[in-house]
């Protein structure tokens, strides 16, 4: 066994050759078309990780629509790798609680449902936390469309001028972040910290690294991790997206202060200003300069992500995509209501694993 490997449930002093055990979670809901090949990525990791003594992969199934309970339950069937956990709730945070309790091993990594895993994903993320000893590491959210829309809508959330600068979206040099995407744990910090915030329907990666780093730990970016990431396929789609965004994101800032920077302030400040200008410039005509301003921003940006789009449908859509994403998060970022996460501290690991 390869002694340099991060082993998270190896005690200081404790000597090498302890069993690398990895426990992929996926979080499933209405996800029949890409369930199996995202279940059979997963499992082929092993094929890149000699050192790995055991895989399993827990499908934490909430309600669908489809037959992503039965595929689940069959997987489990023939593979004993495989194991199926319900989440009545069908909601993300919930769904990998319950799949981090089934757990048997002590790196825990994080997997949607329609997500394939590249060959080597597992291994380089294990070197990686063996390196740095960090307690979550991810890489980049690969976003790749197939229809123009889905194009255009892939090449503004890859672009700063889009979704701004998160090395998760657009790359970069590795290094300590504040969050990532995805991400492979140590599951003893992990739960130490609580879990993910079942209160959270959105962000909830966001917080929990934020509870993560508060406690001392790493979160570390490395661009060599890079999973596929299919965008919205329809306008009304990618706004409520990036209305919920907005929303949930205000609210991990009311939660720490110190997580605000500008460009968080950005979208919601040329929005108001756009609105603004709007309505004041039937009586101050100087005041149009602000929406215009903000279109003439619009048209450069999606000019300068044209040049790295291919597609001229694509590149048609961009000012409408990057319009959209912008607006939407800002408005949900200003409507975002205090009362979206309930006041007090949440249910604790503990209690959870009592129910």
């Amino acid at each position: 066994m390869n002694e340099n490997i991060y082993l998270p449930q190896r005690a200081a002093g404790a000597p090498a050759g302890v069993p690398i055990g990895v426990s992929v979670v996926m979080p499933v809901r209405n996800e029949e078309r890409h369930l199996v090949a995202a279940v059979e990525a997963a499992l082929a990791q092993l094929e890149s990780l000699p050192e790995l003594s055991a895989l399993e992969v827990i499908l934490s199934v909430g309600p669908s629509e489809d037959r992503t309970l039965e595929i689940a339950e069959k997987f489990a069937a023939k593979d004993p790798r495989v194991k199926v956990v319900v989440n009545p709730s069908g909601k993300t945070p919930s769904a990998l609680n319950a799949g981090i309790r089934a757990a048997s091993h002590a790196v825990i990594v994080r997997v949607d449902g329609h997500a394939e895993l590249p060959p080597g994903y597992i291994a380089r993320a294990i070197a990686v936390m063996e390196r740095t000893g960090a307690v979550n590491v991810g890489g980049v959210m690969a976003a790749e469309g197939v229809t123009s829309f889905e194009k255009s809508v892939a090449a503004a959330m890859t672009s700063p001028l889009g979704v701004g600068a998160s090395r998760f979206h657009t790359g970069g040099e590795e290094g300590s972040v504040d969050t990532v995407y995805l991400g492979v744990f140590d599951k003893a910090k992990l739960i130490e910290s609580g879990g993910y915030d079942e209160r959270f329907i959105r962000a909830q990666d966001w917080e929990l690294n934020l509870r993560l780093r508060e406690r001392g730990g790493v979160i570390w970016f490395t661009p060599d991790l890079k999973v596929a990431y299919r965008p919205r396929s329809t306008l009304r789609a990618l706004a409520t997206q990036y209305f919920e965004y907005g929303r949930w994101r205000r609210v991990v800032i009311r939660k720490n202060h110190t997580t605000l920077n500008l460009r968080y302030l950005a979208p919601p400040i040329a929005l108001m200003g756009s609105l603004l200008g709007l309505l004041s410039g039937f009586f101050y005509p100087w005041a149009f300069v602000l929406p215009l301003g903000y279109l003439s921003f619009l048209l450069l940006a999606s000019f300068l992500i044209a040049s790295k789009t291919k597609g001229f449908s694509s590149q048609l859509c961009l000012p409408i995509v990057v319009g959209t994403m912008q607006m939407a998060w800002g408005l949900g970022f200003l409507t975002s209501p205090p009362s979206l996460v309930p006041h007090g501290a949440p249910p604790s690991w503990e209690d959870h694993s009592r129910e």
